[in-house]
């Protein structure tokens, strides 16, 4: 099982009916030749939506009958109701209990059946995965998923076509779907562009996969988005082939860019989507003159997350 150039392009095809490419916008304070990747203006405010078109767009007949379960802490939550809805598809989602009010929200309001189990993300997918043995729904994983890959590379299509010249992408992770998707499209075209990934400290499991580390998981992160262990290996293998290096940022420096962003920019910007902006304000990725893209991921911060940052 593996995501290929190809499988990208097939990709664009499926879901460019249903979605429009995101602005690249300049980030002046950031540098001269930085760039943010406006993944929140999304449908559902996330770069989710493309992974899962192009997921239930591929599914058999037989699959779609037998209804979608998924899990997680929020955006492919919403992604995954948004399209079956779209479709006429049932749709049942595992989120934990911690996920905020206004991704478990969104999700509802979407279509899909919310159920709330457990304090990690990995509680989450246990139970959803035991709600697939049971219901006989057709499970598609947030990020474990060659479809979900190669819908989120079509990013990295638009990132090179919006601007050649771009010599180095930054990007969230957290399974690994996005930038696993990203790194396969990138290296295709442009092999000398150097793809660097950015993990919550709370959440290393890509970190660690990378280099052998064994940092722990914490169940409490502004980056709710990225936080949980990586189920199987399709991601890790992927981002080992293309990605050139992990990088983890903490609390205080995601923090400090949601507030930046909102600041100097004008984007309200949830913690799993401002990692990369962290990394590169705090310094863990050194200032650089080759033209850059910070892929922004998505936007679904709530009320009292917000307050709290605010506070700060």
């Amino acid at each position: 099982m593996s995501v290929t150039f190809r499988d990208i392009v097939a990709a664009r095809r499926r879901i460019q009916p249903y979605l429009t490419p995101t602005p690249l916008e300049a980030a002046p304070g950031l540098g001269e030749g930085i760039f943010l990747k406006l993944e929140q203006v999304n449908p559902t405010h996330s770069f989710k939506v493309r992974g899962a078109f192009n997921a239930v767009l591929s599914l058999t007949g037989e699959e779609r009958a037998r209804g979608i379960v998924a899990a997680s802490s929020g955006n492919h939550a919403q992604a995954i109701a948004l399209a079956a809805s779209h479709f006429g598809l049932s749709a049942k989602v595992v989120m934990p209990a911690h996920t905020p009010r206004r991704k478990v929200e969104g999700t509802r309001r979407h279509g899909a059946e919310v159920v709330l189990h457990g304090d990690l993300y990995d509680y989450a997918e246990q139970h959803a995965r035991q709600i697939e043995a049971s219901e006989g729904r057709t499970y598609v994983s947030p990020y474990n998923d060659p479809r979900i890959i190669a819908g989120a590379g079509t990013c990295g299509l638009e990132l090179l076509e919006q601007n050649p010249a771009l010599e180095r992408v930054i990007v969230p992770v957290g399974g690994g779907g996005l930038i696993a998707g990203i790194a396969t499209a990138i290296k295709a075209i442009h092999p000398q562009a150097e793809v660097i990934g950015v993990n919550i400290a709370a959440s290393p499991a890509m970190y660690n996969a990378f280099h052998g580390t064994a940092y722990p998981q914490a169940a409490e992160t502004l980056a709710e988005a990225l936080s949980g262990e990586i189920e199987g290996d399709l991601t890790i293998r992927l981002c080992k082939q293309a990605v050139d290096r992990i990088v983890r940022v903490d609390e205080d420096a995601t923090a400090a860019a949601m507030r930046w962003l909102l600041d100097e920019q004008g984007w309200l910007i949830e913690g799993g989507g401002a990692v990369g902006v962290a990394a590169l304000l705090s310094g863990v990725i050194p200032a650089d003159v080759r033209p850059t893209a910070v892929v922004l991921t998505g936007s679904n911060l709530d009320a009292a997350t917000l307050r709290r940052i605010l506070e700060k």
